[in-house]
């Protein structure tokens, strides 16, 4: 009778132990982002230049916003609200498009000096 209410007692403080690492779990997202959004502001008021990591941080919400209302079954407008956040971000990055172009233009540029069939029009 005495090992029944032990293991009873071991099944009990198994479960509850249970419940909260799974209650902690779920909260530790939330957490873990409002440190490293605590973490990112502090490095930037120490000098550490952040300001383009935070202004892609915008963007990228709004299109993770957007993925949640789509999955949510409002695809029409998780799918608006996505198409703002990717339109915002691009003009964001825009200068990696420019990057990109110019190095297609280097690269395209030595190809051609490197072709053995020349031919020069004058």
């Amino acid at each position: 009778m005495r090992e029944a209410r032990e293991v009873y007692n071991k099944d009990i403080s198994y479960t509850s132990y249970r419940k909260e690492v799974k209650q902690m779990k779920s909260g530790n997202g939330l957490a873990l982002l409002l440190i490293g959004f605590g973490g990112l502001i502090i490095l930037g008021k120490l000098g550490f230049g952040l300001g383009f990591l935070f202004g892609l941080l915008i963007p990228i919400l709004i299109i993770l916003l957007g993925i949640v209302a789509w999955k949510n079954g409002n695809r029409l407008l998780g799918g608006i609200i996505a198409a703002v956040g990717g339109f915002i971000l691009l003009g964001k990055l825009s200068f990696l498009f420019v990057w990109a172009a110019a190095i297609a233009l280097i690269v395209f540029g030595v190809s051609m000096l490197g072709r053995k069939n020349r031919t020069t029009r004058m």
